[in-house]
């Protein structure tokens, strides 16, 4: 009886822990970059340029306003481990939209999970008890 009261307490309280400790981390854009191409998630042909960075060259726009979402498990892990991972995954589809459009470069990147978070050096992240997430917003250009 005592274990099937605890049992109904911890299934009433569970949908509130998903959200317990929200919280909004930002961190170097650059190094999960780095991690995702050293371990070949990226290959190099697409290059990403946060708003504020300008790449060298004549900038062509072939699509404006790609946005990717990507959520990762977050329970009992580091929040940066957590938060590059999902960049990661967002910059994998990133990069596949940039090839299908014939693009080597995604532009003006900026966080946009509930309000738009522009940095030239950091991303923004969403870090609960299960989940961690990112939602990025760029555009698809060819660099010259």
């Amino acid at each position: 009886m005592k274990t099937r009261m605890l049992v109904a307490i911890a299934l009433l309280c569970a949908p509130g822990l998903s959200f317990a400790g929200d919280k909004i981390v930002h961190f170097p854009f650059a190094n999960a970059v780095a991690a995702a191409t050293q371990s070949g998630k990226l290959d190099g042909t697409v290059k990403f340029y946060l708003a504020g960075s300008t790449p060298q060259g004549q900038v062509t726009v072939l699509k404006s306003d790609v946005s990717v979402n990507r959520k990762t498990n977050a329970f009992g892990k580091g929040d940066q481990k957590t938060c590059d991972w999902a960049l990661q995954s967002a910059l994998i589809a990133l990069q596949d939209q940039a090839k299908a459009a014939g693009a080597n470069a995604v532009v003006d990147i900026v966080s946009d999970y509930d309000n738009e978070y522009r940095d030239s050096e950091n991303y923004e992240c969403h870090v609960g008890f299960l989940m961690s997430g990112v939602i990025m917003k760029g555009k698809l250009a060819k660099v010259q």
